[in-house]
């Protein structure tokens, strides 16, 4: 039996974001109408390495199709030609439980990340929405943006990060893409000066605080991943509609995680998933003043959609190679 074994740089060259927040736009919609099947992500914790193992499977049954996902979240790795976050996908027949196709899944992680801020923003953010403000000038920050690109047109872009040098790598990088102008910021504070507010950071200490997001913007916040990580003032998150992207994975490693476990909200403040808004079955954004909340922990059904898009284009262009397995 042959696997089709797909490398970094053919994944990027048939994803993109346009039609890859189609795909997972459509994979939160099957979420919202309960046909998934994904159990939350499981954790290896290497703590003497600072690092982590999750697995991530799926099975999207209105398309038949399924997968599992192997992630590390390892921040300042060692090994410095390695990035942060490293992922392999693997695709199954569900028919027969074979393997279809292995393939890098680190971009991919990055792109199906921003494609749901996208789709979040899309159901969540007022529509008038024109200055964007990023937290964090990683990966992350960059997909997150260009998905939002896809929504919105942009007047301004504010951003800031840990270092000075990263946000000028990053507006370097991003100023050709963006319509607009990405203007540097020292502090977070005024970022925040934004109607859609990304955070893509590790930090396990608040950085974004109530005062300083004003009525009306919506929140991406993308970087609580795991247990104890928080980007938000808890007392932001009274005040806001708070939609994550799954609720049982949410409450154990999203951004809601931490203020759940000290009593600071209860699971009512949890105002729905993501996909439930999309088919209807719950409100979004209900009026010009109301802050909401995306809390986005990653779901396998986001890398299982987006990996079976990428499996099917390169068969067609013929990409990748087949590996022999048994």
């Amino acid at each position: 039996m042959e696997v089709l074994w797909l490398a970094q740089e053919e994944v990027k060259s048939v994803v993109d974001m346009h039609s890859d927040m189609q795909v997972v736009e459509s994979a939160f919609r099957q979420h919202g109408l309960g046909k998934v099947q994904m159990p939350p992500k499981s954790y290896l914790y290497y703590t003497v390495y600072n690092g982590d193992l999750r697995t991530m499977p799926a099975y999207l049954e209105e398309e038949d199709i399924t997968g599992v996902k192997i992630v590390n979240v390892h921040p300042g790795n060692p090994m410095r030609n390695l990035p942060t976050v490293m992922a392999l996908i693997i695709l199954i027949s569900p028919e027969t439980g074979a393997p279809v196709a292995i393939m890098d899944g680190t971009y991919l992680t990055d792109i199906r990340t921003g494609a749901a801020g996208g789709v979040a923003a899309k159901y969540l953010a007022r529509k008038d929405s024109k200055v964007i403000g990023l937290v964090g000038a990683g990966n992350q920050a960059r997909t997150q943006l260009e998905a939002l690109c896809e929504v919105f047109e942009p007047e301004t872009v504010r951003i800031t990060s840990r270092t000075k040098e990263s946000c000028d790598q990053f507006i370097k990088e991003m100023s050709d893409f963006v319509p607009c102008e990405i203007l540097y910021e020292e502090s977070v504070e005024k970022v925040c000066d934004c109607d859609i507010l990304v955070t893509t950071t590790p930090t396990r200490k608040p950085i974004v605080k109530a005062s300083w997001v004003k009525e009306g913007t919506h929140i991406n916040a993308i970087g609580a991943d795991a247990v104890g990580k928080e980007e938000l003032d808890p007392e932001l998150l009274l005040r806001s509609k708070i939609i994550v992207d799954d609720m049982v994975q949410a409450l154990h490693s999203g951004e809601v995680n931490v203020p759940l476990s000290k009593h600071y909200i209860s699971e009512n403040d949890i105002h729905a998933q993501l996909g439930e808004v999309i088919v209807g079955l719950k409100p979004g954004r209900t009026s010009e003043e109301e802050i909401t909340i995306f809390d986005s922990t990653g779901l396998a059904i986001q890398d299982v959609a987006t990996a079976h898009m990428v499996y099917e284009r390169a068969v067609r262009e013929g990409l990748g190679r087949q590996v022999r397995m048994f």
